[in-house]
């Protein structure tokens, strides 16, 4: 049992490395793309604060995700492992083609369909789901209001201000707010993990009541911040330019409000996606400038990467489970 404990717990690790890998683009794109920061300098920030968010924020995202969600008196430790290799296996593809979507959905999809071949249907929790399903839809929107309203806030402030001086100063600005996205993307996308690794421990009886440990929680932060220091390139381009072309007022905007969002939803517990809020906020600011300035075919392609995240991860966690058992 404890070689399995210890096999599930790296493998968790790995994908809270790949997480920070793959949502690198969510907490650098906007200030690469607006080259306030080099490429490295970037991912250095936005590492240190990702590591940073676990003195600050709590655990209620990791106790969602690992007991509100699914009956953990019904899970065992193939479950988690079939969960662990569905999401790495969707977010690896997607890193691949450049696509920025949800490694928490990816990880919650996973999750589920490994649960849901053990114990049928009813061992998902509905009122956990009702939540996490309603912010797929509430985060994007949610940072697009944000990030369109202080776009509009900006322009009318400094509307008589020199060009020049707007974009030094936005340029300084937006190292706070690459830091505070930062932050927020490192606490709410860390607990993921946590949750997934304190419920082995508990399932392997390590643990005498579901609770998160602060070696669990300093472990994760560094793993995603270890995986964000790597870097997912390919997905920068795509958050950073093909979306719409970014300045540093915009990227000011957009990590203002994707953090904002985050942090709220951490605090409340709730499981929120930061690629769909990073992403939505990101298109409130081309559309605040104007409406034709955002590549709505790259948003399509995105959202429907979206859209079959959770069903394609659950189907992957749910073969897995099935091959896990087969062998093991």
């Amino acid at each position: 049992m404890l070689t399995l404990v210890i096999i599930i717990i790296a493998v968790a690790l790995l994908f809270d490395f790949i997480n920070g890998f793959h949502d690198a683009a969510n907490s650098i794109a906007t200030v690469v793309s607006t080259r306030v920061l080099s490429p490295r300098l970037a991912v250095v920030w936005a590492a240190f604060f990702n590591f940073v968010a676990a003195f600050g924020f709590g655990t209620a995202v990791a106790h969602t995700i690992g007991a509100g969600l699914v009956d953990i008196n019904v899970i065992d430790m193939y479950v988690l492992l079939g969960g662990l290799i569905g999401a790495i296996a969707w977010d690896l593809f997607t890193w691949w083609l450049g696509l920025p979507v949800s490694s928490s959905h990816a990880l919650i999809g996973g999750y589920a369909g490994a649960a849901i071949v053990k114990g049928g249907f009813s061992v998902l929790i509905l009122s956990g789901w009702l939540k996490v399903l309603a912010f797929i839809v509430i985060s994007p929107i949610l940072g697009f209001g944000m990030a369109y309203l202080f776009m509009l806030l900006v322009f009318w402030a400094f509307r008589k201000k020199n060009a020049t001086k707007v974009d030094k100063l936005f340029r300084r600005l937006q190292l706070v707010s690459a830091a505070a996205y930062s932050l927020s993307h490192g606490t709410n996308d860390a607990q993921k993990t946590m949750g997934i690794v304190a419920l082995v421990l508990f399932t392997g009886g390590y643990l005498a009541t579901f609770d998160i440990p602060i070696y669990v929680i300093l472990m994760c932060h560094a793993a995603i911040a270890l995986g964000t220091l790597s870097g997912g390139w390919r997905i920068v381009k795509t958050m950073g330019s093909k979306i719409t072309k970014l300045q540093p007022v915009g990227g000011f905007c957009a990590e203002t409000a994707g953090a904002i969002a985050i942090i709220g939803s951490s605090i409340a517990g709730i499981p929120v996606s930061t690629t769909h809020t990073i992403t939505g906020a990101i298109m409130g600011v081309g559309s605040a400038r104007r409406v034709k300035s955002v590549h709505w075919g790259v948003a399509r392609s995105i959202v429907w990467a979206w859209v079959v995240t959770i069903p394609i991860s659950a189907a992957v966690g749910a073969l897995s489970y099935f091959i896990i058992q087969w062998f093991l």
